[in-house]
């Protein structure tokens, strides 16, 4: 057993001496394997060293060549242009020496010119001081045979020239006036009372309401419907209001639109006529009367049109026209009142030599406005103005239309002849009324205005408010002053009333003295 033992710790130990030996021979031979590399290493190093500077050398040298050739390259460019250069300011300077010497010589030439010049003026001026001497001498002997100095004899020609010239020329004057008055007057008078006499128009009074008539009064309740049925569809449909009261037979139409007002006149009367009253006959009765409508528009339209004899017209601005026909201004038709200024305006074109058919186009179209003004918002002139010039009508329609009303001055012919055709339209007798209210308003305004001033005794508005008679104090009012009232009187009417024509101020003052003989 302990041999056994033995052997086994001998060999573990020989083991471990082998394994020692071996570990320290592989250690030496790795350090000197390790020491070759180095020194191999280190050999490389330096030969890579040495080549690295050689190399460095070589491209060195290169590097210097070849910047001495660039040196050189540009040493010769520039040098080049350095010698073009020259040459172009030698170039430069034998030209302005060239012209220096052409400027010597017009300098030298003009010296001459001047030295001559110089001469002729002295001579001159000799000349003139010898014509000035005479002209004195002449002036005083002048001035001792009139008595009158150079001033005076020169003031008193201007003066009496002057004073010939101012009375010759006020003479002409109230002469070229007088006659230019009367001359115009006349043609004035003739061409307007030709333009009345052959244009004859008839006048149509109409309101804001229509009545039509019921076979019976058993027919009100029919038209109003059960629960109102009836009468709500008509009044939805056509926008008009119906007056269903106690007059017997009758149903008032009531709406400021008059197109409205018509379609609505049309669809009841064909209801009454048929009978058969319900929210659907009532539709399509309403829709058939509409179109009845639309296409009178157009036929009136195209009809006055061809009546003034106008052409071209934009069939949208005939379409306006033709509603016209159911819009009244102081109960005047405004289409016959149309058509009637573009006759007026057409005679008077022709008259004075114009052409009258765009005098009549204007006149036609002047009211187009009020065709729109209750759908549109501002006046009819402005409307009218705007619907013109979109449908491309000419700046002369377009102006008469803006100044009919004096809106704007008036700087055409044709818009003054469209003013007067407007005004002698409307002031003819018969064509527009006024309501009685309102009349005997504006009379009794204008005898407030009359009285509001300070010495007026009494006042009365007489020739159906064309004339204002006015009673002043004598102890207030002096006769130099009744002028000035006359004319406040007249500055006040104008800024505070609205009236057609002209209103005439007549003050009265008068002195009495009573005493009773006993």
């Amino acid at each position: 057993m302990v041999p056994i033992v033995l052997t086994v710790v001998i060999a573990v130990v020989c083991a471990a001496v082998a394994g020692a030996v071996c570990f320290v021979l592989g250690v030496a031979h790795r350090k000197k394997t390790a020491e070759f590399t180095i020194g191999s290493a280190e050999q490389e190093a330096k030969r890579i060293v040495s080549e690295a500077i050689k190399n460095a050398e070589a491209k060195k040298k290169e590097a210097v060549l070849e910047g001495k050739d660039e040196i050189h390259r540009l040493r010769n460019e520039s040098e080049k242009e350095l010698n073009d250069r020259r040459k172009e300011v030698q170039r430069q300077e034998r030209r302005v020496q060239q012209k220096e010497e052409t400027l010597d010589k017009k300098i030298e030439s003009l010296e001459n010119k001047e030295e001559v010049l110089s001469g002729k003026i002295r001579q001159a001026e000799e000349r003139l001081e010898e014509a000035e001497a005479v002209k004195r001498s002449q002036f005083e002997m002048l001035e001792r045979i009139s008595g009158f100095t150079m001033e005076q004899a020169k003031e008193y020609l201007l003066k009496n020239l002057e004073d010939e010239l101012t009375h010759d020329k006020a003479v002409k004057l109230m002469e070229f006036e007088q006659q230019t008055r009367d001359e115009a007057e006349k043609s004035a008078r003739e061409i307007i009372s030709i333009a009345i006499q052959r244009c004859a128009a008839d006048h149509v009074a109409e309101a804001t309401i229509s009545v039509v008539p019921l076979p019976s009064d058993e027919m009100k309740g029919r038209i109003i419907g059960r629960e109102g049925r009836n009468i709500r569809a008509i009044e939805t449909m056509t926008g008009v209001d119906l007056i269903i009261d106690d007059t017997p037979e009758a149903i008032t139409l009531s709406c400021f639109e008059p197109v409205r007002r018509e379609v609505a006149r049309i669809a009841l009367e064909r209801l009454i006529a048929d009978g058969r009253i319900h929210p659907a006959r009532i539709e399509e009765t309403i829709e058939k009367a509409r179109r009845e409508v639309d296409a009178t528009i157009k036929q009136e339209g195209e009809r006055v049109v061809i009546e003034a004899g106008v052409n071209g017209v934009h069939p949208e601005l005939v379409k306006l026209l033709g509603r016209l026909r159911y819009r009244t201004s102081y109960g005047q038709n405004v289409l016959n009142h149309s058509l009637e200024v573009s006759y007026l305006a057409g005679i008077m074109a022709s008259e004075l030599g114009l052409d009258p058919t765009i005098a009549r186009r204007a006149g036609l179209l002047h009211d187009v406005g009020k065709a729109l003004d209750h759908e549109i918002e501002g006046s009819h002139v402005d409307i009218g103005v705007d619907v013109a010039r979109k449908y491309k009508e000419s700046e002369t329609v377009v102006h008469a239309i803006q100044a009919h009303h004096g809106d704007v001055e008036a700087k055409t012919v044709i818009a003054c002849l469209v003013q007067a055709a407007d005004a002698i339209s409307a002031a003819r007798p018969g064509a527009r009324r006024e309501n009685l209210e309102n009349y005997v308003k504006r009379l009794e305004k204008l005898e407030e205005v009359a009285s509001s001033f300070e010495g007026v005794d009494r006042c009365f508005a007489i020739q159906a408010g064309r004339e204002i008679r006015i009673m002043v104090k004598p102890e207030v009012i002096s006769d130099d002053r009744m002028v000035l009232l006359a004319r406040e009187i007249c500055t006040k009417i104008e800024n505070d009333l609205e009236y057609p024509g002209q209103i005439k101020v007549n003050i009265i003052r008068e002195s009495r003295a009573i005493e009773y003989a006993k």
